[in-house]
């Protein structure tokens, strides 16, 4: 079965909103299940196959702009990360209640482990995708992989791809992704999706998108993306490393339902009238008469006019009716037919 079958493919990012509790990550699930959501993702690491115990120069978050401020990569990934035991239980909860569980692994063991719980598909992030062994490991499954772009150029995303598809992987969706948090819908540049699609025809695409909101999103689900993924928390009100731009469940909710009418709405390059509006085509403007008229009357702009309905002949015959005789008595309120005309 095709993993992508539902399009848009809507996946929730718990990511370390879990706040260090297991039972806020199973509520989680469960929250983004009752959303409708296709999938939800986890991050497989640890603090040390991230960086290293550092507290000083490029290891500490000094940036005043930064979420982190104050904060060591090491202490950071140690808050967020989500404890290797608990990835069982969080994927059988979403098996249990629907939905699809993976995670991002960030290091070849994440891989191996990932693997025991025979997960269905892997995600990797924008921060890991120039890491070729990674890309190699995680292709060797021969399972789907989800790449975040971030701030590859397009060489790189060439690169990552070439290196998926040359050691095993046949189904690869690249997402366009903007590696701020929050990101200013400013610095998306959603037409860079269509593009993408052009350049990577073989690959499916879609957004990574840590804007608020959903306006983004539905923009690039209109543009062409099939897979959106959002960052999902219960409240925000709460915290986590990642509640500052994750969306609540009223909001993922909203996400779902709208985005599937904006898929529907796409449809096909159409003109003319649909089989639901042949019966509004009464409602344009025909030409009618408006005045009783006796057979031999002449047609004036004082006896008929461009009224609805649309039953008489069209408004472009207007003027060459102009000056015209009536063959028969006309009532007021009769449609113009070519067969009133002399």
């Amino acid at each position: 079965m095709n993993i992508f079958s539902k399009s848009p493919f809507i996946i929730a990012e718990m990511s370390g909103n879990h706040n260090q509790s297991l039972k806020k990550a199973l509520s989680i699930v469960e929250e983004a299940a009752k959303c409708g959501v296709n999938a939800l993702k986890i991050q497989t690491y640890t603090a040390d196959t991230m960086t290293l115990d550092l507290k000083e120069n490029e290891f500490f978050i000094k940036d005043k702009n930064s979420l982190w401020q104050g904060s060591s990569l090491y202490e950071l990934y140690q808050k967020a990360h989500t404890p290797w035991h608990w990835h069982k239980p969080i994927f059988d909860k979403c098996k249990e209640l629907g939905i699809i569980g993976f995670s991002s692994p960030f290091d070849a063991t994440a891989v191996d482990f990932l693997e025991e719980l025979n997960v269905p598909l892997y995600k990797i992030a924008s921060f890991e995708n120039t890491d070729i062994n990674l890309l190699k490991k995680v292709a060797r499954t021969k399972k789907p992989v989800i790449v975040s772009t971030g701030m590859a150029n397009i060489s790189e995303i060439y690169e990552m791809v070439d290196t998926l598809k040359n050691n095993g992987c046949n189904d690869i969706t690249l997402l366009k992704c903007t590696s701020e948090y929050p990101a200013d819908p400013n610095d998306i540049n959603l037409k860079t999706i269509p593009h993408l699609q052009q350049l990577f025809p073989d690959c499916r695409i879609g957004l990574s998108d840590h804007t608020m909101g959903i306006g983004v999103s539905l923009g690039a689900i209109a543009l062409g993306a099939k897979v959106i993924e959002k960052h999902f928390t219960i409240s925000r009100s709460e915290g986590g490393v990642d509640s500052a731009f994750s969306m609540e469940p009223s909001e993922m909710k909203m996400l779902v339902e709208q985005s599937k009418i904006t898929s529907q709405a796409i449809g096909k390059i159409h003109y003319g009238i649909t089989n639901k509006e042949k019966n509004s085509l009464m409602f344009r403007r025909s030409i009618y008469i408006v005045k009783d008229l006796k057979a031999g009357d002449i047609l004036t702009t004082d006896n008929i006019r461009a009224i609805r309905p649309g039953l008489g002949l069209p408004c472009k015959y207007f003027d060459i009716l102009l000056g015209k005789i009536v063959n028969k008595d006309c009532k007021k309120g009769t449609a113009i037919s070519w067969e009133l005309i002399c």
